[in-house]
């Protein structure tokens, strides 16, 4: 009787163990699977390519809106959303820090890549400050508040509020929109409402007022270039592009005739032949100025002339979204309908 005991629980011990085997076999399948899900061969966004970055390796990383982001390693994209750990899919920009590691702005905070995991930071549990000098670091971002920026120094993230101009309106925004340094190290912090600067000592303000914009025309501004002649361009959703140089500001489009003589300056569809809706502006290796409009595509200035170029006529909407000028000089165009196009010195390509 003992020895068909010992047999039934030799059974019953062998049944277990091969189940447990069959169950981890099962469990390696299902996460391959799922690794082999978040990887493509094609890039799978197909609307508001609103960041591009080339890291040092060489990899590009790809935002959209509210899908989280993509790398593609010359080969494959792999896909990071909050299923991967990222902290928000909607993201904001993405750079690379001394180590190599990833830093990716989502409207919740940071999350920063180190190529196995995310280390996230959220924005909620710093308190602000309107001490800018007191705090350190050389990366900025925007992660959602509407009153000032984060700056991170590797370890600490610090909130700094926006000082409100002296004629405040309640309804004005400054949510930031685009950053830019300059040549000199100054940061150029882009709001709606208006423009900043910071030397690490003091914070300036350009808004309507020292624009020396006119009654009818509205700030609304939506990309800013600090380019490598000392010159600030400044990209506006109504009123066009705004140039600042030898502490002089001129509306750039409007003097080069590219302001539609009916215009209302604001979000309204503009004709083509006009550029009043900027969304993103990058100087290329030669020193011509792009600027991606929402309604009319992109421009180029050499200086002299503005050429006006159609990306790809067969997309639903020519807006831009983003222009990168990548570590071959390369200049990418991200598109509001998907897509990433390359400038080849006469015509566009699509490249991812």
């Amino acid at each position: 009787m003992n020895k068909k005991l010992k047999l039934i629980y030799l059974i019953f011990i062998l049944t277990l163990n091969f189940s447990c085997i069959e169950r981890k076999s099962s469990e390696k399948e299902v996460h391959f699977e799922f690794v082999k899900y978040s990887k493509t061969d094609t890039l799978k966004f197909t609307s508001g390519i609103n960041i591009i970055f080339q890291d040092s390796k060489g990899n590009y990383w790809f935002g959209i809106h509210n899908k989280g982001v993509s790398c593609y390693d010359g080969k494959t994209f792999e896909y990071f959303t909050t299923n991967e750990g990222l902290l928000d899919n909607q993201t904001r920009s993405i750079q690379e820090d001394k180590n190599g590691h990833i830093l990716i702005a989502t409207s919740k905070g940071l999350s920063i890549y180190d190529g196995q995991k995310f280390t996230n930071y959220t924005t909620k549990t710093n308190e602000p400050t309107l001490e800018w000098d007191k705090t350190r670091g050389d990366l900025w971002f925007y992660a959602g508040e509407e009153d000032g920026i984060n700056r991170f120094d590797g370890k600490n993230m610090s909130y700094l509020i926006f000082p409100k101009p002296k004629i405040y309106n309640p309804n004005d925004s400054y949510g930031v929109t685009d950053i830019s340094k300059d040549k000199d190290g100054k940061v150029w912090i882009a709001t709606y409402a208006a423009l900043f600067n910071y030397d690490g000592d003091m914070l300036n303000i350009f808004d309507h007022e020292n624009l020396e914009l006119k009654d009818h025309e509205t700030l609304h501004i939506r990309s800013v270039l600090a380019d490598s002649k000392g010159r600030i361009w400044i990209g506006n959703n109504g009123i066009g592009v705004l140039l600042m140089e030898n502490d002089k500001t001129i509306n750039f489009s409007d003097i080069n005739g590219l302001i539609h003589k009916n215009s209302s300056k604001n979000g309204n569809l503009s004709p083509a032949g006009t550029m009043e809706h900027v969304f993103a502006i990058e100087e290329d290796s030669e020193g011509n100025i792009w600027f991606g409009d929402r309604d009319t595509g992109a421009w180029k200035y050499d200086g002299k002339r503005m050429t006006n170029f159609t990306v790809d006529n067969k997309l639903s909407t020519p807006m831009i979204w983003s222009i990168y000028k990548d570590n071959s000089n390369n200049l990418l165009f991200g598109m509001a309908d998907g897509g990433v196009y390359i400038f080849n010195g006469k015509s566009f390509d699509r490249r991812f």
